[in-house]
């Protein structure tokens, strides 16, 4: 007698029919990090991990870290949840005209942010000095799904989202590189290294708009002409440009016309001289990295606060060898990578900040 197949099971027979020959197929996955676990019936692996990160405190949090505008009054200015939530959007896409796998391009998408700092890269930079050993977003982020999520146990992802979301930053860097050491293992994990890209130039090119930074005009008419003047424009032109070329070389690698690589390269150089080192947005960055600095010694030498914001912060006791001392720099650094920007004002506030005395 011959056993139904689940549902998961048809899924996985349909991705073998219908995906692309260079899709990477759930049922191929190269396994978990943590051991095998016994595979759902409804979902593939990669759609578990899409809503591991989905239900994740982490990810959560994110609605209230920053993408550029450093804690936003304005109720429409993008925040790094909105941030991945357009990269998934732009990679899906993407991802379903070419035949790749739609649920792994969603997971890294939506995993590739986690280990964002509070107030942006202003945050990450700041860490990156503090920190002996450094510190990456993107390493973070695998820290996070790997470690720290679910009460220290992990999120215990598939190796295909793990590698992808450790792969997905760039930098200032080429967008396709040559060198594909600098690349995800899989075509899904570049996808969203593109759509990263794809997102930012156009979202922060809207809420620099938004903010009066920029006008329309500002932008050169010769990209203009390639890309369009509003963002949905933008974001057509340049998905379209990705799925044709690739389509047309058909030879397992994502690829751009040279003209739209270059038209891209170019507004990510105008919005770093315009807006990134906008002396606006600069002087806030520099306000909050004296936040990070002055929250990092503070917990050096300090316990983190039991009950979060309002609760006593008791001197530690001193750190009696190398490992330990690096054992507490790690700590420290996972405990401000996690805060918000709302969270670390407010503890901010409540730790440096003078309060008016009251007689009882």
């Amino acid at each position: 007698m011959t056993r139904e197949c689940t549902i998961r099971e048809q899924l996985e027979e349909q991705e073998r029919h219908t995906l692309s020959p260079f899709a990477c197929l759930s049922s191929r996955s190269r396994g978990r990090l943590f051991g095998d676990e016994a595979p759902c019936h409804l979902r593939t692996a990669f759609q578990r991990d899409r809503d591991r990160i989905i239900h994740s405190k982490t990810f959560r949090r994110l609605k209230h870290k920053t993408q550029v505008f450093l804690a936003p009054a304005g109720d429409h200015y993008r925040t790094r949840l909105t941030h991945v939530l357009e990269v998934s959007q732009i990679a899906r896409t993407m991802a379903v005209c070419l035949r790749l796998n739609e649920y792994l391009t969603e997971a890294i998408a939506l995993g590739h942010d986690l280990g964002h700092t509070p107030f942006g890269h202003a945050g990450e930079f700041s860490l990156n000095l503090l920190h002996p050993k450094g510190f990456k977003h993107y390493r973070q982020s695998l820290r996070i799904v790997d470690f720290l999520e679910n009460g220290g146990c992990g999120l215990n992802l598939t190796w295909e989202v793990r590698n992808g979301i450790l792969k997905h930053s760039k930098g200032y860097g080429e967008i396709l590189p040559d060198d594909t050491t600098e690349l995800a293992a899989t075509l899904e994990g570049q996808l969203v290294r593109v759509a990263d890209i794809m997102a930012y130039v156009n979202h922060d090119m809207d809420d620099a708009l938004r903010a009066d930074m920029l006008h329309n005009d500002d932008l050169p008419k010769h990209l203009r002409a390639v890309l369009g003047d509003r963002s949905s424009q933008r974001i057509d032109a340049m998905v379209g440009d990705l799925v044709a070329t690739t389509l047309a070389r058909h030879d397992g690698r994502l690829h751009l016309s040279e003209r739209m690589n270059d038209t891209i390269t170019e507004l990510r150089a105008f919005l770093y001289d315009n807006v990134y080192r906008n002396c606006r947005v600069h002087n806030e960055f520099e306000k909050a990295q004296r936040i990070i600095r002055d929250l990092y010694a503070f917990f050096l030498e300090h316990e983190f606060p039991e009950d979060g914001i309002g609760s006593c912060c008791r001197l530690r006791n001193p750190v009696q060898s190398v490992e330990e001392e690096q054992k507490r720099h790690r700590q420290v650094c996972d405990f401000i990578a996690g805060m918000t920007d709302r969270y670390a004002l407010t503890l901010y506030s409540q730790i440096f900040m003078p309060k008016p005395w009251s007689v009882l």
